[in-house]
């Protein structure tokens, strides 16, 4: 038993696995380590890990007083969290009528969506900025959260999900004079939290982090997202502040670590039932 735990192929996978795990940690040490650095250890020419006199306090009262990070950090949770709530609102009925209700348009509408994931936001940014500055719309929460409401991997991720379950279910609900909006609300939308949980955990990481569409949007202090915000830190004549900038980023994601943590379980079963076919 105790010669099988310690096998070749285990002791590859493991040390594989654990490089990996050391690769993707290497950043986020990294960024700690900064974090607790003065000016100049950070500038200076010899390379240690760890500092040798620790200033992350010091950082940290900086990333907290130089940019309104309270603002910014509500401003990322209420930009966030209604791009969700509507992705999940138009994801979930359209990917249960996809994958539960027969209708010719059906396999149109598989390809629109497959489509749609080939399609970057960078290809309809434009037009959709000309859109909001005829609308006056910029600088404004709608500007940030309209173009996502719709989600074409919510769509995919929900209808991969919903063929797992059986039909019986439905049928069993429709049999009971439920409607379909009944059975959404009182059938779907229960047994679909795992997908719900890992989808949210794809759609959160990416609004938070997104920098690209908050920069072409917002030019308004008290409407910029965390990743926004951090722009605030560079100063053309003393140069960046790396400590208090690492100590600022750190600030901005550990919500979403803590996020992930405690939704980890929730994830990995989310994403594994998506993988598989009724």
């Amino acid at each position: 038993m105790a010669a099988s735990s310690f096998s070749p192929a285990r002791i590859v996978r493991l040390s594989l696995l654990s490089a990996g795990a050391l690769a993707m940690l290497a950043p986020y040490v990294w960024m700690v380590s900064v974090a607790g650095k003065s000016r100049a250890e950070i500038f200076s020419s010899s390379l240690n890990i760890w500092p040798q006199t620790w200033s992350f306090g010091v950082n940290v009262a900086k990333a907290l007083t130089r940019v309104p990070m309270g603002t910014l950090l509500l401003n990322g949770v209420l930009v966030c969290a209604a791009i969700l709530v509507l992705q999940v609102v138009v994801a979930i009925p359209c990917a249960y009528a996809m994958a539960k209700l027969r209708f010719g348009a059906a396999r149109a509408m598989m390809t629109l969506v497959m489509l749609g994931l080939l399609v970057p936001i960078h290809a309809t940014a434009l037009p959709i900025y000309v859109a909001f500055e005829k609308t006056a719309l910029l600088n404004s929460y709608t500007a940030l959260i309209a173009p996502f409401s719709i989600s074409v991997f919510a769509i995919f991720l929900f209808l991969q999900f919903f063929r797992a379950l059986p039909d019986d279910l439905f049928d069993a609900a429709r049999l009971d004079g439920m409607s379909e909006g009944s059975i959404i609300a009182r059938v779907v939308v229960p047994n679909a939290w795992p997908a719900i949980t890992a989808f949210s955990i794809f759609s959160v990481v990416a609004h938070w982090n997104d920098l690209f569409w908050p920069l072409i949007v917002v030019s308004d202090m008290k409407l910029a997202t965390p990743p926004l915000g951090l722009l605030f830190f560079r100063s053309a004549e003393a140069g960046d502040d790396y400590g208090a900038l690492m100590a600022a980023t750190l600030i901005i994601t550990l919500p979403l670590l803590a996020a992930f943590l405690l939704a980890q379980k929730r994830f990995v079963e989310g994403i594994t039932m998506t993988g598989l076919k009724g």
